[in-house]
């Protein structure tokens, strides 16, 4: 049975930093990536990473501040956050394609984790 299980989440100030993490279990898989979702909005794409290469990918708004990394060896892939802004409030999920792909659609992920929330205050 595929589990990914995030945590790492919670409140924090403008400008502060939080670290996700991704714990995956039941298979591996030729990528990972962070979505997020913020309340009356459509999930999007934050960051992606082939777990093999450690090729990333990340959304332009995002770009410089996060950071996606993945560690073999524990099968977690972890997301640091940093100058964090109150727009970055959102539910953030860790999931896995269908494909030996690296995609920012969401149609292309096939496996969810539950979701952490992440709240940025001004």
């Amino acid at each position: 049975q595929v589990r990914l299980v995030e945590s790492g989440g919670g409140l924090v100030q403008a400008g502060g930093s939080l670290r996700l993490t991704c714990a995956v279990s039941g298979r591996t898989f030729y990528a990972m990536g962070w979505f997020r979702q913020a309340p009356g909005t459509e999930r999007e794409f934050v960051a992606g990473i082939t777990w093999n290469s450690g090729v990333t990918n990340y959304a332009d708004s995002v770009k410089g501040r996060f950071t996606i990394s993945r560690d073999n060896a524990k099968n977690t892939a972890y997301l640091q956050m940093n100058s964090l802004k109150p727009e970055d409030t959102a539910v953030y999920y860790c999931a896995a394609p269908r494909w030996s792909i690296l995609s920012q659609h969401t149609d292309d992920y096939i496996y969810w984790g539950q979701g952490t929330q992440v709240t940025g205050s001004s």
